[in-house]
């Protein structure tokens, strides 16, 4: 029980965080838009899941071993299939193709790294 309500206030947290990123990358019009904040929380969740599902079946099969440079281009081709699973799946949330979802991908990594970087130094 000790580690539960910490695990579910970071949940909380990192899902309200996502999908700040994820409404800010739709309004950049980068491969991804969406409606409101409201679709953008309920996108950060569905992703979320739909990735962490992808990243257990293709650490299954081995392909999730790996670190560095192709282990961040893994990383990306499930984020950029996350985004366009989501896409298809959520009203109010558009992705462009796969091209669309891997320069979305791409965006909320490089936001999601500059905002955890500059916390960094706040902390």
């Amino acid at each position: 029980m000790n580690t539960l309500v910490p695990f579910l206030i970071v949940s909380v947290l990192m899902a309200l965080i996502f999908a700040l990123v994820i409404w800010i990358v739709g309004k950049l019009g980068l491969g991804l838009d969406v409606d409101n904040f409201g679709r953008a929380l309920l996108a950060a969740v569905v992703i979320a899941v739909v990735a962490g599902v992808l990243t257990i079946l293709l650490s299954q099969v081995g392909m999730m071993d790996g670190g560095g440079f192709v282990g961040g281009v893994v990383y990306l081709l499930v984020a950029a299939a996350a985004l366009l699973i989501g896409g298809r799946q959520l009203p109010g949330l558009r992705v462009a193709g796969f091209a669309g979802a891997l320069v979305a991908a791409a965006a909320i990594g490089a936001i999601y790294w500059l905002g955890g970087l500059l916390l960094g130094q706040i902390i």
